[in-house]
C-alpha cells in the first residue's frame, strides 16, 4: 500500500497510528518526506479528437485522418508542464516514406489558424481576395484544392499561449515564451510526433510565416544542432523576418530605411502615386537606389552635401510618391508608420501594414500614423470563426478553452545562443546558414509579398545574402499581395504550386 501525501494522511487514521507505534517520531518524518519527494507526478489526461475525411488536393483524391491532440511536455521527473495542441492531417494508408511538413504561424503569439484555414489545410475560409473587408458571418468554409496533402502529410503546431495550447498546473507561460524556449518546446513536440507516428525516417519540412520564420530557424537549430538530431529536407519561409535590425524603426538605425524603400516603391505604384511599366521593374530600380546612392547618403549623415541631399530627395519622391517638402521635413528618412498615413492623405485614406493594398479611414486625417491596420481588421473575424467551426464541429474537438488567434505571450525573451546578450544585434539567419552547411540536402524556399511592411521582401533578401549561407540552395518567389499572400486567390494557387514543386524536388 502506498503512503498517501501528507495532506491526506488523516484519511487513514488506523494506518497512521500503527506506524506511530512501530517507529519513533523522527525516523517516521524522514521516511514520510522521502515518500513525498518520490511520489508519482500528477496525472494529466491529454485531450484529442480524430475524424476520417476525404478531399481532392492538387488534382489527387486523398483519404486522410484529421487529428487534434494535446502533446504533453513533461519535466525530468515526469510532471506535466504544458499541453501543445497539434492538428495533423495524415494520408491513408499511412506511409512512413511520405514527407511530413510541420507548420506554424508567428506573432509571437499567433496560432496556426492563418496557414491552416487560409493556405494549406484541407478546408479554408472564403474571404475577399481584393483587399476589402471580410464583413460579418457567416463565412463560407470551403474545400481547399490548394492544400498540400497530395504531396505531404501536414502537422500544424500551436505553441504555448496560442490556439488551444496551455500550461499545466503551476507552470508559467514565461517558461516557454522566448526565442530559444519556444524553439525547444516546438522541437520537442516534433520529436514526440515523429516518435508516436513512426516517422523518424520520413522526409521532413518546416514551414513558418512571419515570426514563424524566426521560429523555423531556431527550431532547425534545436533539431539539427545536437548528436540526436532530426535532419530536415527543407525549410519554407513565408513572409520572412530573420534579422531584426532591418525592422527596428528608431533613430540611429539607417538600415531600416534601406530595406523598407523597395516596399514603399511597390506600394506607391499600386496606389497610383508612382509610374512604372511593372512592379518587378520598379522594385529592381528601388533596390539598386537603396543599396547604392541612398545607403551611401544615409551613412554620411550630416556630412552629406546639399547637392547630394537634393539629388536623393528627388529620387525618394519618385520612388515613394511623397512630396519633396514632406521628405525634407522627415530628413529624407521615412518610417513605415508615417508612410501608412501620408501616402494617401490627400484621399483621406491610410494603408495597411500587413498588406499595403488595403486602405482604411481614420477618425480624422490629421495624425502622423494610422489608427489601426486595415489589412488585419479586414480579415481577422473570418479566420477566427472558421478555425473554431472546423476544429470543434467538423472534427469534434471538445474543450471549454477559447482558441487564441493572436495572444499576449509577454514578456518575450529575445536572447539567443552565443554566450552574450544577442539582443544588441538579433539575427537568427546564421542558424539557417549553419544548418545548410552541415546538411548538404537542406534547401530553403522563401515566399514574399510585394506589399508587406511587416516583413519586407528586401529585408529577407538582405538577411539571407550574408556570408556563410549557401545561395545555390535558396529559391525565391514573389507575389502580388502582402504578408498573407494566400488571401488573394491567384497567389494562393501559385504559393501552393511553388511549395508543391519544392517538396517533390527533394
Amino acid at each position: 500500500m502506498t503512503l498517501p501525501h501528507r495532506k491526506n494522511i488523516a484519511l487513514f487514521p488506523v494506518f497512521a497510528a500503527s506506524l506511530a507505534l512501530l517507529a519513533p517520531a523522527g525516523p517516521l518524518v524522514a521516511q514520510e518526506d522521502d515518500l513525498i519527494e518520490t511520489a508519482a507526478p500528477r496525472a494529466y489526461f491529454a485531450n484529442s479528437a480524430t475524424k476520417d475525411m476525404v478531399g481532392t488536393f492538387g488534382g489527387k483524391r486523398v483519404a486522410y485522418t484529421a487529428t487534434v491532440q494535446e502533446n504533453v511536455l513533461k519535466a525530468e521527473d515526469g510532471t506535466p508542464m504544458a499541453a501543445i495542441v497539434t492538428t495533423s492531417y495524415v494520408a491513408d494508408p499511412r506511409d512512413p516514406s511520405r514527407p511530413v511538413t510541420f507548420l506554424f504561424n508567428g506573432g509571437p503569439g499567433s496560432g496556426s489558424v492563418w496557414l491552416q484555414m487560409g493556405a494549406f489545410g484541407p478546408k479554408r475560409v472564403d474571404i475577399p481576395g481584393d483587399a476589402t473587408d471580410d464583413g460579418a458571418p457567416p463565412y463560407p468554409i470551403l474545400d481547399n484544392p490548394e492544400s498540400l496533402l497530395d504531396v505531404t502529410d501536414l502537422v500544424f503546431i500551436d505553441p504555448v499561449g496560442t490556439g488551444f495550447s496551455h500550461t499545466i498546473g503551476d507552470t508559467k507561460g514565461e517558461d516557454y515564451w522566448g526565442i530559444t524556449k519556444d524553439a525547444k518546446s516546438v522541437a520537442e513536440v516534433i520529436r514526440l510526433w515523429i516518435s508516436e507516428n513512426g516517422r523518424w525516417n520520413s522526409p521532413k519540412f518546416l514551414g513558418g510565416e512571419s515570426y514563424g520564420t524566426t521560429r523555423s530557424a531556431a527550431v532547425a537549430h534545436e533539431l539539427e544542432g545536437g548528436y540526436n538530431d532530426v535532419a530536415l529536407n527543407g525549410i519554407i519561409l513565408i513572409s520572412t523576418i530573420l534579422d531584426f535590425a532591418t525592422g527596428a524603426d528608431r533613430e540611429g538605425n539607417e538600415l531600416s530605411y534601406v530595406t523598407n524603400l523597395p516596399t514603399m516603391a511597390a506600394t506607391a505604384l499600386y496606389h497610383g502615386k508612382a509610374e512604372a511599366a511593372s512592379v518587378e521593374g520598379f522594385v529592381a530600380e528601388a533596390r539598386a537606389f537603396a543599396l547604392g546612392p541612398y545607403a551611401s547618403f544615409l551613412l554620411k549623415g550630416r556630412a552629406a552635401t546639399p547637392a547630394e541631399h537634393a539629388a536623393i530627395r528627388s529620387q525618394l519622391a519618385r520612388f515613394t510618391g511623397l512630396s519633396e517638402t514632406y521628405l525634407d521635413n522627415a530628413n529624407l528618412r521615412v518610417w513605415p508608420g508615417r508612410f501608412y498615413k501620408e501616402l494617401l492623405r490627400d484621399r483621406g485614406l491610410t494603408i495597411g501594414r500587413l498588406d499595403s493594398r488595403y486602405t482604411g479611414r481614420d477618425y480624422d486625417n490629421a495624425g502622423e500614423g494610422p489608427d489601426n491596420d486595415p489589412s488585419f481588421y479586414g480579415i481577422d473575424a473570418g479566420y477566427a470563426a472558421a478555425i473554431n467551426q472546423f476544429l470543434r464541429e467538423d472534427i469534434g474537438y471538445r474543450t471549454d478553452r477559447s482558441y487564441v488567434t493572436i495572444g499576449n505571450v509577454g514578456p518575450w525573451d529575445w536572447e539567443i545562443d552565443g554566450g552574450r546578450d544577442e539582443n544588441a544585434y538579433l539575427t537568427v539567419a546564421p542558424y539557417i546558414g549553419k544548418a545548410m552547411r552541415e546538411n548538404a540536402d537542406l534547401r530553403v524556399l522563401v515566399a514574399q509579398g510585394w506589399y508587406d511592411f511587416a516583413t519586407p521582401f528586401f529585408a529577407a533578401e538582405y538577411a539571407l545574402s550574408r556570408p556563410g549561407i549557401p545561395q545555390d540552395r535558396i529559391e525565391w518567389h514573389y507575389y502580388d499581395s502582402g504578408h498573407m499572400m494566400y488571401v488573394r486567390e491567384e497567389d494562393r494557387a501559385q504559393l501552393s504550386d511553388d511549395i508543391r514543386r519544392f517538396i517533390r524536388a527533394r
